[in-house]
């Protein structure tokens, strides 16, 4: 799981010029169920998994935070001047400077350090690698300078707060959560502050099939509006009500209110409300499939799931665009290499990157190679739940 600290040791020593102290390391998360329902304060099915982002780490006496992560220019962000900059939008000294922040107003004395990064989580992988890096961040920060007093749920708040207010991104809480907590859980959001987590007792290596994620090499470049424009006419629903979140207005009076919701915010806000109800729901009844071991339930759900965002949440192929519908196309490519079996759906925020699907293990080397000749050697990624979260090591 954790790449050699020797290894890593020797690149933190390479770039800055000593031994670094301590090591610390956050993995990426697969959604299994629940697309686009944290940021409706839903409930969602997610797990970490063997893909991690790791750091060898030492305090440096500054008021600086140097991190150098593999492949990337250093950035180095002052601890004088935490406040939010909105030309650093859409970059990673935003979410360093969030982190710190948001531990600072939290009482944290948080001092300069150095980091050497690594990652196993590609970004565009649709595994969070983003994510995976603030808990990283996070937990360092904890770890060197709080006494470890922050707990999971609150790291992975700590990084949601960083990504939604300095990075200028507008995510829900699925991605931290499952990359801090760690393991095979069940997220119900509804209580904003005080998220219900609860670990679901279910083995993944038992069910004769393999979780695969496939990279459909979609470019995710000029999406942002895309994925904005999810919550955003989810939210002109809920104004409708003068509430703030899906969850808190009830089914029926949704669906009675439907003529004049058409009307005030236009059909697609609608099926994309009737998807969040439908797939809230289904987050419970997938939860109830594997805790009793019925393990066929779970995968008809996974690909009800999946039909759902593509006709309702609509968050398969990008309005309008002709020649390049990737995600269109590997689930395409799933189905006809599942034979009927097993299951897939759109994975994550959905308009690029990636496809979950759980595969039969007599299919598996068939349906690998079948979607890596359309799609690219080492497009299909075939993973396994890790039980921790954001760790030092």
């Amino acid at each position: 799981m954790i790449e050699n600290k020797q290894l890593l040791a020797d690149k933190f020593q390479a770039a800055f010029g000593a031994a670094p102290e301590r090591y610390f390391s956050a993995p990426g998360r697969t959604e299994i169920g629940g697309n686009h329902t944290d940021h409706q304060r839903g409930r969602v099915l997610a797990g970490a998994v063997t893909l991690d982002t790791r750091a060898a780490v030492r305090i440096n006496g500054t008021d600086q935070i140097r991190i150098l992560s593999e492949g990337w220019p250093m950035c180095q962000v002052s601890l004088a001047d935490l406040s939010v900059r909105e030309e650093d939008f859409g970059t990673t000294p935003a979410l360093i400077r969030g982190v710190a922040a948001r531990f600072v107003q939290l009482g944290c004395a948080v001092q300069g350090f150095d980091a050497y990064v690594t990652s196993t989580v590609l970004p565009g992988s649709g595994l969070s690698s983003s994510a995976a890096y603030e808990v990283l961040i996070g937990t360092i920060v904890n770890g060197l300078f709080f006494d470890g007093q922050a707990t999971a749920p609150q790291i992975a708040m700590i990084g949601q707060y960083a990504e939604n207010v300095y990075f200028g991104k507008p995510s829900g809480l699925m991605d931290q959560m499952a990359s801090s907590v760690g393991g095979l859980v069940t997220i119900d959001f509804f209580h904003k502050d005080q998220p219900q987590i609860h670990s679901v007792d279910f083995d993944f290596s038992t069910s004769g099939h393999a979780l695969c994620i496939i990279d459909t090499r979609g470019s995710h470049a000029d999406l942002t509006d895309e994925y904005a424009a999810i919550p955003g006419e989810l939210k002109q629903v809920c104004a409708y009500f003068g509430k703030e979140v899906l969850t808190q207005i009830e089914e029926d009076q949704f669906y009675d209110a439907l003529p004049a919701l058409r009307e005030d915010c236009g059909d697609r806000a609608v099926l994309r409300a009737i998807h969040f109800y439908q797939e809230n729901a289904r987050v419970t009844r997938q939860v109830e499939a594997l805790e009793r071991g019925d393990f066929q339930t779970f995968l008809d759900l996974v690909n009800e799931s999946g039909s759902s965002s593509w006709r309702l949440l609509q968050n398969v192929t990008v309005c309008g665009r002709t020649r390049h519908q990737e995600v269109a196309l590997t689930l395409a490519l799933c189905q006809r290499y599942l034979e009927g079996r097993g299951a897939c759906r759109v994975h994550g925020g959905g308009f690029a990157g990636t496809v979950q699907a759980f595969v039969p293990m007599d299919l598996l080397e068939r349906f690998r190679t079948g979607v890596e000749k359309v799609l690219g050697q080492g497009a299909c990624h075939v993973l396994s739940i890790r039980p921790e979260g954001g760790v030092e090591f």
